[in-house]
């Protein structure tokens, strides 16, 4: 059995093949964007599935969050609005009628504009006839069907993961009829299986499968999530519940600051070289640095929060920022894992870990304790295909691994008092 995975990320797209065990083949296609034209983006998408060739079955996977406005004639009335596109738009805009705990209680979501809810109360006087994600649309364009799946839903704001429906409560704040948003079906469309959410499937991916087992990633933004099976499940504070199907959650927390945060300072700080960061001393640079360049998502949810440097001097080197903006990513990560809780063991994922050794072992140090490496370069494309092929009854071999960073003597201690100050900083910041 060949399988097809195309990944929509938010900055690329890419097809893999694999074979029925799970293994990629050689030869899969990668092309970048940076136009959110969604006619376009399904162009980049055809694009590399030609490269690739047919399969068995097309499995998909794409970002969450994702809204598309369409009209009547399931036209586009805007370009794709992502989670980041939404916050740098309107940062405090909040859908009328929804109480946050209450509204977060039903659908693991928050009242953020990384949500649906937000964007459609933005989006009132376009007068849509639909609201879909792209996912959605590159599937009517692919196959000539709408539908989301369980999955893409759960990551809308608008559905409740646990009554596996549209949240009625908050379809009814922003005068949403249910005939608006796409049907609900995980069923393949003519040899294609809709889309999975891209958080999820790089959790299948890289074998992280049991809520005792996290997945750490750092892309373009950072999260920290589990994957578990379970009937029925809590949103807990902070913490974002979505789904990657009908048998089981998708449970953690977004930090907006990640690889993006990584190239700013790339642009920013002219000919920065951070090989070797990492052995610098912990903290030894005395300065306390919030990584909200993109607003806060986890554990906050504060789309006004901005980044801050606190400490600067004229001794200040660009080592030193680069050093504390890298280690105040980590405590941020390491506050969403406390939150999470119960955690037997953590996996690195995304370009932002793997691509080099510093991030994940300063990542080490912060959290005092050993972070495996993900083999699996593309854990979203082979979450999508290793999902696809258990849909088909078929047994995967469990993700590898390669490798193993140990947290350093004495740095972790350094490090807490580190977390603390910022944590310090976050709460002097709200009081101001």
């Amino acid at each position: 059995m060949r399988v097809v995975a195309l990944d929509v990320g938010t900055s690329s797209v890419r097809a893999v093949a694999f074979d029925e065990s799970g293994e990629a083949e050689p030869g899969d296609a990668h092309l970048g964007y940076d136009s959110l034209d969604a006619d376009a983006l399904v162009d980049r998408c055809r694009a590399v599935l030609a490269q690739v060739g047919d399969g068995d079955v097309l499995a998909l996977t794409s970002f969450w969050h994702s809204l598309l406005p369409l009209d009547e004639h399931d036209r586009p009335l805007t370009p794709v609005l992502t989670w980041q596109s939404a916050a740098m738009r309107a940062p405090d805009l909040e859908p009328p009628d929804l109480e946050p705990v209450a509204y977060h209680a039903r659908t693991g979501a928050f009242l953020h504009p990384s949500f649906w809810p937000a964007k459609i109360a933005g989006l009132r006087d376009l007068r849509a006839a639909r609201y879909v994600s792209f996912a959605d649309y590159l599937l009517l364009k692919l196959t000539g069907e709408l539908r989301t799946t369980v999955s893409m839903a759960s990551g809308t704001g608008m559905y409740d993961p646990n009554a596996l429906t549209w949240d009625a409560e908050t379809l009814a704040a922003l005068d949403v009829d249910p005939a608006q948003l796409p049907p609900l079906s995980d069923e393949p469309v003519a040899g294609v299986l809709p889309a999975l959410g891209d958080g999820a499937c790089s959790n299948v991916g890289a074998g992280c499968l049991e809520r005792g087992r996290a997945a750490v990633m750092i892309g373009t933004s950072a999260t920290a999530r589990v994957l578990y099976a379970a009937s029925q499940s809590t949103p807990r504070p902070g913490l974002f519940l979505y789904r990657l199907d009908a048998a089981r959650f998708c449970e953690g927390g977004a930090l907006s600051d990640g690889g993006n945060l990584y190239a700013w300072l790339h642009r920013t700080l002219r000919d920065l070289d951070t090989t070797g960061i990492a052995d610098r001393p912990a903290a030894g640079h005395g300065l306390v640095f919030l990584p909200f360049l993109g607003g806060e998502r986890s554990l906050g949810w504060n789309a006004s929060r901005r980044g801050l440097v606190h400490g600067l001097t004229f001794e200040t080197t660009p080592l030193d920022l680069a050093q504390a903006a890298l280690e105040g990513v980590c405590y941020r990560l390491a506050d969403v894992l406390d939150a999470l809780g119960g955690l037997d063991s953590l996996v690195a994922t995304g370009g932002g870990l793997l691509a080099g050794s510093d991030w994940v072992q300063i990542l080490a140090d912060v959290v005092g304790r050993p972070i495996e490496l993900s083999a699996i370069a593309e854990g979203s494309a082979r979450g999508a295909a290793v999902a696809a092929l258990e849909r088909a009854g078929m047994i995967v071999p469990p993700a590898a691994t390669i490798g193993v960073v140990e947290p350093r003597e004495g740095r972790t201690e350094i490090h807490r008092a580190a977390r603390e100050e910022q944590r310090a900083m976050m709460r002097l910041e709200e009081a101001t």
